[in-house]
């Protein structure tokens, strides 16, 4: 029996620079894979003072480093937007879009082959502190 391999909990932040195509080298475990999915993933635009959301995605590598059916949303910030759940869905297949296929080296193609991925993309935005006036520290006495 093939027990699924779950990959939990794996935060892919929007603070990687650019991203990786699938002609960049071999991928040769789990950790240069979600450094290579964590190079693919673009953020979207959010108008100012918007705090992002967490999306996680269940999706299946074939042995070639393609994807094997269509990825799966299993969660979405509860707090967000239709607008916003749409916006960060499509920005999520294309991060997969873009690292597929993925270069696994051939033992990694066949450990992971079939076998479902969840990964976390948290996306949460900490909105600017307000800039507290104190005017008891300007204030002036005659």
């Amino acid at each position: 029996m093939r027990w699924p391999a779950v990959l939990t909990a794996i935060c892919i932040g929007g603070l990687g620079s650019g991203y990786a195509t699938a002609q960049d080298g071999g991928v040769a475990n789990l950790a240069a894979m979600s450094a290579r999915l964590k190079r693919c993933w673009q953020p979207p635009a959010l108008p100012r003072g918007n705090p992002g959301m967490e999306i996680t995605v269940q999706f299946t590598f074939r042995r070639d480093g393609s994807l094997l059916g269509r990825p799966r949303i299993t969660y979405e910030t509860s707090g967000a937007t239709d607008e916003e759940r749409i916006i960060y869905r499509t920005a999520v297949m294309q991060a997969l879009q873009r690292c597929a296929p993925m270069p696994f080296t051939h033992g990694m193609g066949d450990a992971i082959a079939g076998r479902p991925l969840t990964i976390r993309f948290d996306d949460r935005r900490t909105p600017p502190k307000p800039r507290e006036k104190r005017a008891w520290l300007t204030t002036t006495t005659p």
